[in-house]
């Protein structure tokens, strides 16, 4: 049993230091010999345009439950007036960011993993390398750079959302006073808190872009060829994502608190 977790634990550290080379390949190839500027806009608008209902339709509504919530709450202390600032730092400290992650993972992480997959069991990867086009440079980095640039914006949004959806709750369904809960929002919002959120959706970004990447660029290695393969890796590609992502809430929490 120490034998099999021992090398289950070293299969891990080589996952991760493949991965980590292989994005660090990517990026430094992609800011080096140029990337398409086509691309990018491509990537940008698969990854954060068409992720946008999504998330506007769940920073709503995950409002509204946390002013909910909150409000009740609350008034079991007599403190309703502070909801504002309640649903303020939920959000933009933990629940914007992670929330944001893992939508745009389930919308278009599995995507990238699936195109990169199937170009890989159709060999057009290797059609561009016989046409000395690197793969990174034309096809990884702008995914990974696009990730980088869409991650911060639709966390902000997903911020000015939610916080809308708490005020309608609150304030125009419970009763909580308007100046009291904008108030509380302002006041109890500093920019260390922003920052660290803004800090989490890049970290965010930088993990789960490259997970995806990764799984889509090796299938070959672990998840076969054909339909199957292709549903492995997108499949696989979202829950470590996700799993990362927690993670690494966790991890980055820890050093702001």
């Amino acid at each position: 049993m120490i034998r099999n977790t021992g090398a289950w634990c070293i299969l891990i550290l080589q996952e991760i230091g493949r991965m980590t080379l292989f994005g660090f390949q990517a990026y430094s190839r992609g800011l080096t010999y140029g990337f398409s500027l086509t691309k990018l806009i491509e990537q940008i608008y698969m990854i954060g345009v068409k992720t946008l209902p999504v998330i506007l339709l769940i920073s709503f509504f995950t409002g509204m439950v946390l002013g909910l919530q909150g409000y009740f709450t609350l008034a079991k202390f007599g403190s309703e007036g502070l909801l504002g600032s309640a649903i303020a730092l939920s959000l933009i400290r933990e629940m914007a960011p992670v929330l944001t992650a893992i939508m745009i993972v389930g919308q278009a992480g599995s995507s990238m993993a699936s195109e990169i997959g199937i170009m890989r069991n159709s060999e057009q990867l290797d059609a561009l390398n016989t046409m000395n086009i690197d793969p990174l440079v034309f096809l990884i980095a702008p995914k990974l750079i696009a990730a980088i640039l869409v991650y911060p914006l639709l966390t902000g949004i997903f911020n000015v959302v939610g916080i809308w959806g708490g005020y309608l709750t609150g304030v125009e369904l419970l009763g909580v006073d308007q100046g009291a809960f904008w108030f509380r929002v302002e006041s109890a919002t500093t920019a260390n808190d922003i920052i660290g959120g803004f800090t989490k959706s890049l970290v965010f970004a930088f993990v789960t872009s490259l997970i995806c990447c990764f799984q889509g660029y090796f299938i070959h290695r672990h998840k076969g060829f054909g339909a199957t393969g292709v549903s492995r890796a997108a499949t696989s590609s979202v829950v470590f994502s996700s799993v990362s992502i927690l993670l690494a809430d966790y991890i980055i929490t820890s050093f702001m608190l």
